[in-house]
């Protein structure tokens, strides 16, 4: 399968500051990533790297096999759908879908009206008169009728409802399937767009701390509940990533071993055994930084 993003050692720091350090990572055509962390830890930094619109400090990046920097050939099959995307306040919702047009190559009219329909956009209004979640819609509309072979979404979301969430969930992944291309979806809403993930990268602290098949990820862990001295027991040369008291008891999620999951000798000791959702996993992975051999510091 052809890399459409190769990063190496990829680094970018504002002064003493440095908001993405030694990243390294492919991404592979037609599939959809989840680029996932905390607020602060370097996503959309990283996804300006990814699309051109600032310079890295150090490391190098290529996407369709080039440099993007200044490159036309490249920058024209990407589509990079900000969190705060700006327009010109004179703008109609039709002059940004016409611009649009003129911009991607493959742009399909006849989809993004469709979609303007779907999420009830009024044409003819001002762009500067959109609420929050019409606005995201628009940016929406754009990245998915542009068709590009590299759309990248950074929070796409904000301002929707939960209905109209789920119109852009359902129409991605329609689209998907019949028109492939790599999609690159920043989200805080995990469990939401876990089912669309194939894959899943994770920064922290500007940091590649998860790099691994979504469907790897959703059965890496579990959690056991129990009494509080069989639970601590039970735990005794595994990896935990969460403990929580409460009263007597004690529940602990665990990273499976690769070789002995440890859920039948759990279930002989009456403890309770539980799924975890990618967004808990995540979370807890997320409260420190894995060592080498994979364990969480604190």
């Amino acid at each position: 399968m052809k890399h459409i993003i190769e990063a190496s050692r990829l680094e970018k720091a504002y002064g003493d500051f440095t908001a993405v350090r030694n990243a390294s990572f492919t991404v592979l055509e037609n599939k959809i990533y989840g680029l996932l962390g905390r607020n602060g830890a370097g996503k959309t930094t990283l996804m300006k790297m990814i699309t051109a619109q600032i310079i890295p400090t150090s490391g190098d990046i290529k996407v369709f096999n080039e440099n993007p920097y200044e490159n036309n050939k490249v920058l024209k099959q990407i589509c990079f759908i900000k969190e705060s995307q700006k327009y010109p306040d004179n703008f109609l919702v039709k002059d940004v879908l016409d611009v649009s047009r003129s911009l991607f190559p493959n742009w399909d009219a006849d989809f993004a009206y469709s979609l303007i329909e779907s999420f009830n956009l009024p044409v003819n209004r001002r762009i500067k008169k959109l609420s929050r979640g019409m606005l995201s819609a628009v940016g929406i509309v754009v990245g998915l009728a542009s068709r590009a072979p590299l759309t990248v979404f950074d929070e796409p979301y904000l301002g929707l409802d939960a209905v109209s969430r789920g119109i852009f969930y359902n129409r991605l992944m329609e689209d998907y399937v019949e028109h492939p291309r790599t999609v690159i979806l920043s989200t805080h809403l995990i469990d939401e767009v876990s089912n669309l993930l194939e894959h899943v990268l994770v920064i922290a602290d500007g940091e590649l701390t998860i790099d691994e098949d979504a469907e790897k990820l959703r059965g890496m862990a579990y959690t056991v509940t129990g009494k509080a001295a069989i639970v601590e027991k039970f735990l005794a040369g595994k990896e935990v990533v969460h403990q929580e008291p409460f009263g007597g008891l004690l529940s602990a999620t665990v990273i499976r071993n690769d070789h002995y999951s440890g859920q039948n000798q759990a279930e002989s000791l009456d403890l309770e055994v539980s799924s975890v959702s990618l967004q808990q996993l995540i979370v807890y992975l997320t409260g420190g930084k894995r060592d080498q051999k994979g364990a969480v510091a604190k």
